[in-house]
């Protein structure tokens, strides 16, 4: 499945992707699963955008591993919290849970035997391990300044 949208989220603008997707909707696969085709057409306005990214850009965010497993710890955390007093409060839970996270990670490859030794060592440098994150960063940031000046 994922070897036949590849195309749709590789492809070089909208266009191309709006293509690759009905290329897709019309093969055997998509006809077995008419879903996934229909999944995409539903969410193509929240899709759109992805191909107006430089492709460096899109592979970080498409090879989402290093996001997944943060992200689902941060949902864990935010879960059973329904509110919170004020908008601090959650900046500042978040905040305790990265570094927590990230002193989890720090201990299993110090027990590992350091055999994936990082050159840096320190708490918040997984992002630096990602293919091209710099780069990427940069570029999100050039894009939507507005959202990420505040956290550079």
């Amino acid at each position: 499945m994922c070897a036949a949208l590849r195309s749709v989220y590789r492809a070089p603008n909208g266009q191309a992707a709006q293509k690759a997707l009905g290329e897709f909707a019309e093969s055997e696969l998509g006809r077995r699963y008419p879903s996934v085709a229909a999944t995409w057409k539903r969410s193509w306005d929240r899709f759109v955008p992805f191909p107006r990214f430089p492709p460096m850009l899109r592979r970080v965010v498409y090879t989402t591993n290093s996001i997944e497993s943060p992200d689902y710890q941060l949902r864990k955390v935010s879960r059973n919290r329904s509110q919170f007093p004020n908008d601090q409060a959650v900046v500042k839970l978040f905040w305790l849970a990265i570094c927590d996270i990230e002193d989890k990670r720090s201990l299993k490859r110090a027990k590992d035997g350091n055999k994936t030794r990082r050159k840096s060592e320190g708490r918040l440098i997984e992002g630096r391990m990602t293919t091209n994150w710099k780069q990427a960063l940069a570029q999100l940031a050039a894009a939507y300044p507005e959202r990420m000046e505040p956290y550079l």
